[in-house]
């Protein structure tokens, strides 16, 4: 892994934010093992114990310039596109990665630590209307949310961006990033509280606080219309309280760094990164993540952090500790991939210091048969990734990407 990913997502989740702001033994161990990590699975990786669903493999799909996420435009079974930290968004088609990018925006974007380009969403109806979304930090330090069209099948228009939204972020930690269209048809953004320790901005920080977008989970329309970039749906739960965002649709997240939508069922399940104690993954079912209070910063997972209120907070189904190892959770999916009947139903999800694999069932209010699959560790996982056809894959900050398969 060359020196400038070892200086972004991988130090910053063990480090900055991701992880427990402020704990330098954690910087410093999160660093050597990732190092170590990196030559083993250039190496052909270490092999985790067979716990779960055998007869799995991780397949290469290319190497990147530290990429942080990976998608599929709806309907096209031949491209996944991948995004890079740094502003580029590259194409796999046919198995092949283009020299060219799909876009190019490195120009507007700061990246480092957790900054960068975040996440990218291809609209429903992106095969007609050929919109599609980003989400990065500028370079006036905050966050936007953009608009762009392609202009061919593998590239897009540079000229056509609108901006949506744009969010002022006081510290350079705990970005969110993350856009995903929900099964309503409408787009969610996930947004960190602020950054810094202890959700710090404001009198009870800004994850809490209704007024603020920080520390939320976001739903809008956001298609131009009557001269407004976007629109917020009037189902939005706090369209109506004096005082608070409309665009709000979930609230009390520390940094949801990674969610997801069940193709199969509309459910949703959110990866959302703790402080110095918990990680925790939230989940529920479709629609009913309206309005819910997720608990930070009163709650750190099942753990009490502020003496504060936190209105009918819901806790996470799963939570792992760092006394385990755990430091920076990324969630993932849950696999519809028919070539994988083993883990049908299953959702995925990893750490960016462990590096294994787990899969479990999740319920209403907990897990079940919580276990890491036996598959290679892999260095730095940032992020996971869903193709058209639900193929579920793998990425790692310090290069590759990989697709899960069967033997």
């Amino acid at each position: 892994m060359h020196g400038r990913a070892r200086a972004l997502l991988v130090v910053a989740l063990a480090a900055t934010g991701l992880v427990a702001c402020g704990s330098s033994v954690r910087t410093t161990g999160a660093t050597a093992e990732t190092g170590q990590a990196a030559t083993a699975v250039a190496a052909g990786a270490q092999t985790a114990p067979a716990t779960a669903a055998r007869g799995l493999r991780l397949v290469p799909v290319g190497r990147f310039r530290e990429p942080i996420y990976a998608t599929s435009p709806p309907g096209d079974s031949r491209r996944l596109m991948v995004v890079e930290q740094q502003g580029r968004i590259m194409v796999v088609r046919g198995g092949k990665q283009l020299a060219t990018p799909f876009l190019d925006i490195t120009s507007k974007v700061t990246s480092g630590g957790e900054q960068g380009l975040l996440g990218m969403a291809f609209a429903p109806d992106y095969a007609t209307s050929g919109r599609f979304y980003v989400y990065y930090t500028g370079l006036d330090q905050r966050e936007w949310v953009v608009e762009y069209r392609r202009a061919s099948a593998d590239r897009a228009d540079p000229s056509s961006a609108r901006t949506v939204l744009r969010m002022d972020d006081p510290e350079p930690n705990h970005n969110g990033g993350d856009l995903q269209f929900g099964p309503d048809g409408l787009l969610y953004i996930g947004t960190g509280d602020g950054g810094g320790a202890n959700d710090q901005h404001g009198t009870r920080g800004n994850a809490q606080n209704l007024g603020s977008l920080l520390g939320k989970l976001l739903r809008i329309d956001p298609r131009q219309s009557g001269g407004h970039p976007y629109t917020v749906p009037a189902s939005n739960p706090f369209v109506h309280r004096a005082g608070a965002r409309p665009e709000v649709y979930s609230y009390g997240l520390r940094n949801p760094w990674r969610f997801s939508f069940d193709r199969a069922t509309g459910d949703i399940a959110i990866g959302d990164v703790g402080q110095n104690q918990v990680e925790e993954i939230d989940f529920e079912r479709r629609g009913h993540a309206r309005g819910v209070n997720f608990g930070w910063r009163p709650w750190e997972g099942r753990r009490r952090n502020f003496n504060e209120p936190a209105p009918g907070a819901v806790f996470p189904v799963i939570t792992k500790s760092h006394s385990d190892g755990w430091c920076a959770i990324i969630g993932g999916y849950v696999v519809r991939d028919p070539s994988l009947p083993a883990l049908r139903g299953r959702y995925l999800y990893s750490d960016n210091c462990k590096g294994r694999i787990y899969s479990a069932k999740l319920r209403t209010g907990h897990a079940t048969a919580d276990h890491p699959l036996a598959l290679p560790t892999v260095n730095g996982v940032s992020s996971f990734g869903e193709d058209g056809r639900g193929r579920i894959y793998v990425v790692s900050l310090s290069g590759p990407v990989y697709r899960l398969a069967s033997r």
